[in-house]
């Protein structure tokens, strides 16, 4: 018997005599690709340091879990086969996508993997809003124990959705949004941290993933970026979203940036910590992804290379941004673009999207942790959850040359 199978197997006499603490409530993270299981790092925090629970990590099949083994090798976790995963019994399981977690024998939180709830599905049977449909909230007809939404705005989306869900439905808020806000005093840190001289700018060129995201422009933006930005006064970084690594692999990704790594692009692999980047930022340039949407926290000014109209959902903050940032123009120089949405730029406006995001500021580590411990049936640990403020990047060039970091 493996020591696996013996941490989450029944509780025999056989699977018991290789532990060392016995009866902990058994807690199953399901993460079926790198951005799922990067937002549940955030949740399982909050289960640090209690001696009472055995965390246990599995990886259902899914199109965009390539890189999911490397990650969680990294973190030395203990990971379940699927098969396994499915036939053993859990006393909390927690997932960020919906993709055969029916199949879990064990009270189901689940929670969204981004802000808000960004976009919207067309041209196929079951169309709605991404995270919204009845397909994601109620996989395959079995009702989850607890659905996390990080506002309560999006309680009225559910009840014209997924009405069915609205009795398991717990605002609770947005780790992300918490640890942005809570690291935000380390700008100035993080910028030193990522080799960035005393006048220079950063420039984050961020994007989500498909045929409209601005990746799929960057052979358009990167030219600009590398041909039109004087280093001794700018330098840049490009976020990708994982699942852009996990389908074209990390092989063609670099490759096809190549040429601005060499030129010293700081290329943030998708086990990066991207959050603390963004915070240095002195521009954004970005699309209607969830990256973008969390640029609102910074300060920083915003340009979209990328807002698909079709791909928007009309009633998020993405749909505010759409109107509120200036788009990226290609027949004006790009430095000029950036001093123009500088001058433009409407802290106020911003203020007001950032605000969207989740109607729980600074709250999530208390709400998630009181409803996971009220589904484990257990009291709390007798302290106050802290966010943590974001540890220091590595430095810009170090992710030049493709080298990169785990990140919780």
């Amino acid at each position: 018997m493996s020591a696996l199978s013996a941490t989450a197997g029944p509780p025999g006499a056989e699977a018991r005599q290789w532990l060392t603490l016995v009866g902990c409530k058994k807690v199953l993270a399901v993460v079926h690709t790198v951005t799922y299981v990067k937002r549940l790092l955030n949740v399982l925090s909050l289960l640090e340091a209690d001696f009472r629970l055995q965390v246990v990590f599995t990886m259902p099949p899914h199109v965009f879990g390539d890189e999911v083994p490397q990650f969680l090798a990294r973190l030395g976790s203990p990971v379940l086969s699927w098969e396994e995963a499915t036939n053993t019994r859990f006393d909390l399981a927690l997932a960020a996508g919906p993709g055969g977690v029916e199949r879990l024998d064990a009270p189901l939180i689940t929670l969204p993997h981004g802000a808000a709830y960004l976009k919207r599905i067309t041209g196929v049977s079951d169309a709605g809003i991404a995270g919204m449909r009845k397909r994601d909230l109620i996989p395959g007809g079995k009702l989850p124990a607890a659905v996390v939404l990080p506002h309560r705005a999006e309680l009225r989306e559910l009840a014209h959705h997924c009405p069915e869900v609205l009795s398991v439905a717990h605002v609770v808020g947005d780790p992300v949004h918490d640890r942005i806000t809570a690291s935000l005093p380390l700008r100035a840190a993080y910028r030193r941290a990522l080799g960035l001289a005393e006048k220079q700018k950063l420039v984050v060129a961020v994007s989500t993933w498909g045929p409209h995201s601005s990746f799929a422009r960057f052979d358009m933006l990167l030219p600009r970026l590398m041909g039109e930005l004087p280093p001794e006064q700018y330098r840049t970084a490009v976020l990708a979203h994982p699942n852009v690594w996990s389908k074209h692999g990390a092989w063609q990704v670099k490759a096809w940036l190549a040429q601005c790594s060499q030129r010293g692009i700081g290329l943030v692999p998708p086990e990066g910590d991207w959050r603390s980047v963004l915070i240095a930022a002195d521009w954004i340039i970005g699309d209607h992804g969830s990256v973008t949407l969390y640029g609102t926290l910074t300060g920083a000014p915003i340009l979209l290379a990328s807002s698909p109209e079709q791909e928007i959902n009309p009633s998020s903050p993405a749909a505010t941004l759409a109107v509120v940032a200036p788009v990226l123009s290609p027949s004006h120089p790009l430095v000029d673009q950036l001093h123009y949405a500088r001058a433009e730029y409407r802290r106020d406006e911003y203020v007001a999207i950032a605000s969207s995001i989740t109607s729980e500021p600074g709250h999530f580590g208390r709400n998630m942790r009181r409803l996971m411990y009220r589904v484990l049936g257990l009291g709390q640990p007798a302290y106050e959850p802290v966010t943590v403020p974001l540890p220091e990047p590595p430095a810009l060039g170090s992710w030049a040359n493709g080298q990169g970091e785990v990140s919780a």
